[in-house]
């Protein structure tokens, strides 16, 4: 097995086997909590731009199947391991974790001690590194990774949001949809069932398909626009709900999109009232039309593990999350109201408006892969637009 080296701006350099593509990439190394939902992780459209290193020890042991997928493609920069499962067990797998990565050009490197990795990263912050099985030279590979661009500042949603608009159609039931009353499940045949559905445009910058699929079950219908689109072109659509998805990157530089929100929202002050949703860079990108400041946070929040108290309720959910910045709730109007605080580090996992409807989380309640404590989010999205 050939050689592969992970290099760090701060001078680190690990030495392990190279599995999946051969290359060498630049991004910023995090790491992830999660003991299952690799496939999950490697294609979350909102890991781009990241090298991600895996805390479980060993990795691939289920292999990878066409159905877990979360966006066309995987989106890492490179994936990091201790231990590459040597046998696939998994009747649904269609292929191993190797050849995967091998088909979809994404190096991976496995056999280092993922351990210090971590500790380190916790220690000093997310940082900035290589992935090479090309150069082997460590004083050469730390001087590029402290060249390279990182994640501050950078736009990387405008890289992974779609270019047209489309009609998302399956849902986790695949075959069936839930009635307006979200209870009784009719066949998707039913074209007068699916008319009387209310209709969600969802904003994708960046977004997991497990998304679309619990608005399309809980009685939806589904347009998704790319999150460049303007507020005339969204509203075009007549939207019954909006909603804002995750996405890579700083949500600093989206101004236009910012801006975009904060049309939005003064439309859903109406009579009318149109509900407003949003999850990880859409919560961000809310807080922000909202008037409030983003930050980076430290190493981020990435894992399936994060304990959550709902503010109103003071009931802990453990929750899926994958964000590296923060909204700042020092700087929220007196309008805006926390309704999630992490358990961790105590930053905002969730904001709502005190009159419109209008409301996000940092958090991911659709939960791919698990655990699933925040599905009544999509519920309470569904109330809310009658």
């Amino acid at each position: 097995m050939d050689t592969a080296k992970l290099a760090l701006e701060d001078g680190s350099v690990f030495t392990g086997r190279a599995f999946g593509a051969r290359g060498e990439v630049d991004g910023e190394v995090v790491f992830n909590t999660s003991m299952t939902g690799y496939q999950e992780i490697l294609t979350d459209p909102s890991y781009h731009g990241q090298i991600v290193a895996m805390t479980y020890p060993e990795i691939g042991n289920y292999g990878v199947n066409a159905e877990d997928a979360e966006s066309g493609q995987p989106w890492v920069r490179g994936f990091v391991i201790r231990e590459l499962s040597s046998r696939v067990s998994n009747f649904r797998a269609h292929e191993s974790l190797e050849s995967y990565l091998e088909k979809s050009r994404i190096i991976g490197l496995a056999g280092i001690d993922t351990r210090a990795l971590v500790r380190l990263i916790r220690v000093q912050g997310a940082l900035k590194g290589i992935l090479s099985t090309t150069d082997l030279d460590d004083g050469s590979l730390v001087d590029k990774a402290r060249k390279s661009p990182g994640m501050l500042g950078r736009d990387l949603a405008r890289e992974v949001m779609p270019r047209e608009t489309a009609v998302w159609e399956p849902g986790l039931m695949r075959d069936f949809i839930f009635d307006s009353s979200g209870k009784d499940r009719v066949a998707r045949a039913d074209k007068a069932a699916d008319a009387r559905r209310p209709h969600v445009v969802a904003l994708d910058y960046g977004m997991k398909w497990n998304i679309p699929r619990h608005l399309i079950d809980i009685g939806c219908r589904v347009t998704v626009v790319p999150g460049s689109a303007s507020a005339d072109e969204i509203l075009e659509h007549q939207p019954d709900g909006l909603f804002l998805s995750n996405g890579p990157g700083d949500p600093g530089p989206l101004t236009e999109e910012t801006e975009t929100i904060k049309t939005l929202i003064r439309k859903a002050a109406d009579a009318r009232g149109v509900p407003i949703f949003g999850i990880c860079l859409g919560h961000q990108l809310l807080g922000q039309a909202f008037g409030a400041d983003t930050f980076k946070l430290k190493f981020g929040h990435r894992g399936a593990n994060h304990p959550v108290r709902n503010e109103a309720s003071g009931r802990v959910e453990i929750t899926t999350q994958n964000h590296g910045f923060a909204v700042d709730p020092s700087t929220l109007p007196a309008d805006v109201v926390a309704s999630h605080v992490n358990l961790n580090d105590q930053t905002l996992e969730g904001l709502r408006h005190t009159r419109l409807p209008v409301f996000g989380v940092q958090y991911h309640p659709e939960a791919s892969a698990g655990p699933h404590d925040s599905q009544y989010l999509f519920a309470e999205f569904r109330a809310a637009m009658g």
